[in-house]
């Protein structure tokens, strides 16, 4: 399995980031780490190895890029709107940065994002408020409400970085597009959060699979066999 890494400074984050990238060609699939991970995690806790069939035989193009976690939203050393407008930092070098790299590098127009536990956030978070960016959504055992972490300050940039406030609000044609996996399990921690965002999407009818699986804990084993189930309906 082709692997190959990346380090930049991004003028958005207004630091260096790192990422390792996996495949040569196929859909674009920029998947994230769980809490304060970092870009390796998710080859070190054999996330991608679980879907290496994808990536050798060319269906994807895997980027997982640092977070900034531990600058915004776990930072308790900073107000809790400064974490907000550090983490919108790092919204905007996705936009403006990674998902333009990525586009352009496999030739779509709209990509796939995922992630486990927090990094389930970061993509649901980036996919319903970039709809027309993002065809694909896998969420694996996701939080996403971000008000855990504000210490009860809110702002309009928590708001427009929080899916469950500003989803029921956003109209977006492309969210009517989208194909959306909300993959939690029976004795998932965050299992509660996904209803949640469920039930705001049945109310907006918007078509997506909340998937519950039974027995299974809120870690990595349940995760390696929701993520190659969920990249094998890219179409």
């Amino acid at each position: 399995m082709t692997e190959k890494y990346h380090r930049w400074h991004s003028p958005n984050t207004n630091t260096d980031l790192e990422m390792l990238v996996f495949g040569t060609r196929g859909y674009p699939v920029i998947l994230f780490p769980t809490t304060k991970g970092r870009y390796y995690q998710n080859k070190d806790f054999r996330l991608i190895e679980s879907v290496r069939w994808f990536v050798d035989n060319g269906l994807v193009k895997i980027y997982c890029p640092d977070t900034i976690d531990d600058r915004s939203w776990y930072n308790k050393g900073i107000h809790p709107a400064d974490r907000a407008k550090t983490y919108d930092g790092y919204d905007r070098m996705l936009v403006n940065e990674l998902v333009p790299w990525a586009m352009h590098e496999t030739g779509v127009n709209r990509v796939a994002v995922a992630g486990c536990s927090f990094g389930g956030y970061h993509a649901a978070n980036f996919a319903f408020k970039h709809p027309e960016k993002v065809k694909h959504l896998f969420s694996m055992g996701g939080a996403f409400n971000i008000k855990m972490f504000t210490d009860g300050y809110y702002d309009d940039t928590i708001f427009y970085n929080n899916p469950v406030d500003f989803l029921p609000g956003n109209n977006h044609s492309d969210l009517w597009k989208m194909n959306i996996i909300l993959g939690t399990s029976e004795h998932d921690i965050c299992k509660g959060y996904n209803i949640e965002l469920s039930n705001i999407l049945k109310q907006k009818n918007i078509k997506h699979w909340l998937d519950i699986r039974p027995f299974a804990n809120h870690d990595w084993p349940i995760w390696r066999e929701m993520f190659p189930h969920y990249l094998s309906t890219i179409k």
